[in-house]
């Protein structure tokens, strides 16, 4: 089976860099995975991607060297089992609260005896190599959500939980839960607490810490001790070059220039 290298990275303690995927055009999925990102996460929650669209883009993604990941809508082996049927290699699943839905999480992704994880990998045994059945129960990364008050009270026993690889932050919800607004980033105490406390949890656990961001939150994300930091969205990332293409063709501002063509 293809090498997790998130994984990998992870266990040497490096950092890895990922895009968000809120839409699922193959051909633009496709040019995004060439881009040298560790990994592409398609966003089944709140992206404009259902499990139909799902698939094409990850078809899209077969050549890139970016680790294919997917965001549940929720913590359902459902699923989560026919996200990794359809050949992700990590599902990041939101609002787990608790230990109890911790393991929930965790047994979706495993076949047993490690977990509940129904056998039937449409497209993944064929597309990520031979052993799928082998490996896949070290290869595939299981990524809770920290979003909620509730989950950092129960914090320290989720991230004890056997067969996480990771951990991530939801910022947005987390600043909802803790009684502000939704951001990438708070200067609250509170806020920066909470982030302290998913990094010391992770590190105390051998497990990574993880986080949803924006470029310019990146390199404090990375100082701080996270190593999944998601960059950026394809939506974003698209609007922030067009709005810079359009002010430089009004002579506003500069561009290093460059054309597909």
């Amino acid at each position: 089976m293809r090498e997790n290298t998130l994984k990998s990275a992870w266990g040497s303690g490096r950092e890895t860099l990922g895009l968000w995927l809120a839409t699922a055009d193959p051909v633009t999925v496709e040019v995004l995975g060439g881009l040298g990102y560790d990994y592409l996460c398609l966003d089944v929650q709140h992206g404009l991607v259902d499990y139909s669209s799902a698939v094409p883009a990850l078809q899209a993604q077969q050549r890139s060297s970016s680790i294919p990941i997917a965001r549940a809508p929720w913590n359902e082996p459902g699923i989560i089992g026919k996200l990794l049927d359809a050949g992700v290699m990590g599902v990041i699943i939101p609002m787990v609260n608790t230990v109890a839905e911790a393991e929930q999480a965790v047994a979706a992704c495993r076949y047993a005896p490690m977990g509940s994880r129904s056998y039937g990998p449409t497209r993944a045994a064929g597309a990520l190599g031979g052993r799928y059945f082998e490996d896949a129960n070290s290869q595939i990364a299981c990524i809770p959500m920290i979003e909620t008050t509730t989950a950092l009270e129960n914090l320290d026993d989720i991230a004890k939980v056997e067969g996480i690889d990771a951990l991530y932050v939801g910022p947005a919800d987390l600043a909802i839960s803790l009684g502000f607004g939704p951001g990438s980033d708070n200067d609250d105490p509170s806020f920066q607490d909470a982030l302290q406390h998913v990094l010391s949890a992770c590190e105390a656990n051998g497990i990574a810490p993880g986080i949803h961001s924006v470029p310019s939150l990146v390199q404090t994300r990375l100082a701080q001790g996270f190593r999944m930091v998601t960059v950026t969205s394809d939506l974003q990332a698209a609007g922030a070059g067009a709005k810079q293409a359009l002010a430089v063709a009004r002579g506003e501002g500069s561009s290093d220039g460059g054309s597909m063509y």
